[in-house]
Parts: structure tokens; sequence; C-alpha cells
């Protein structure tokens, strides 16, 4: 396993619409094993494949205390169920910023594992925040892209800016 380098906003490889996996082999295994070493390092609960410039509807998940329980969802399709919930957010891919994020209180994902093989799976709290959070990174979305404007862009600046500093 290795760890892998988590691309940051405003990075436009961030906006890189994912696409279905069509083979599940050796290299899908080991692209999730990755994320999931990469996920807990970080540390994170959620991870998706184009966040570290992979650009697969993968997504990784772990939202237990023990960090014992992944979840993998290989092209995930979201049904919303109903309900919503506001609850404060943060990713990876902007370090050091949490904002209240409005999204659907229940889901349904049928996604595939790592084997190919199909599953359906109902979530509600932070488990179906965190599918959705990861789920809008396989279309481009970054959970920024709630905010206003102005938000948006002093968390661009802000990480700009770090980013520079650190090159």
């Amino acid at each position: 396993m290795a760890l892998l380098n988590i691309l940051e906003y405003p990075d436009p490889r961030l906006r890189t619409k994912a696409r279905p996996v069509q083979q599940f082999d050796r290299q899908i295994g080991r692209l999730v094993d990755d994320m999931l070493e990469t996920m807990y390092e970080a540390p994170g609960v959620g991870l998706a494949a184009t966040q570290v410039d992979q650009h697969l509807r993968i997504i990784v998940a772990d939202i237990s205390e023990n960090k014992q329980s992944p979840h993998i969802f290989i092209n995930p399709q979201l049904k919303i169920l109903g309900g919503h919930q506001e609850s404060e957010e943060g990713c990876l891919s902007v370090p050091g910023y949490y904002e209240r994020v409005e999204r659907a209180g229940q889901i349904r994902v049928s996604a595939a594992d790592v084997a190919g093989k199909p599953f359906e799976l109902e979530a509600e709290g932070l488990l179906s925040v965190c599918i959705q959070h990861e789920c809008d990174h396989l279309e481009g979305k970054l959970f920024v892209d709630y905010l206003s404007r102005l938000k948006q862009q002093r968390i661009r600046q802000k990480l700009s800016k770090l980013q520079r500093q650190r090159a």
C-alpha cells in the first residue's frame, strides 16, 4: 500500500468528472487499498478517487470510531429517500475549513464492491453526509460550491497563498 497525494482546492483537476470503473482487477483493488490508507492517515472519514487524481467513480468511507469499518463504493448511484440535515462539513481537499452544508437526510446508494459485486445500502446521519459529499467529488463538485461566492473566494485566496508559500 502507498499514501497518495491529495489534491487541494482550487486545483482544477478536482473539477474533473470521474468515469465509471469498467474492469474490476488487481489495479482497482490496489487503488482502493491506497485510498483507504491515505484517508486514515490524513485523517478523514471519506475520500473520492478524484481527490487523488484518479478520475474513476470510486469512493471510500469509514465513520467508525476505531477506523475498522470501511465502506467501498464503486460506480455509486444515489437515490434521495427524504428529509434534510444540516451539518458542519470539512474536506481533505479544502484543509482547515469547515462550513455548514444542507444535504438529504436519508439516501440509498447502489454500487459495486471491489470485486464488482453489486449491492445497495441505505444511510442516514454522518454516513449519508459522507457518501453525498464524496459522490459530489465524482461529479467535479466540492462542498465549497454550496457556500456563498464571497466565502468561496476567501477560501480560494487563502489556500492559494498557502500553496504558493509551500512551493
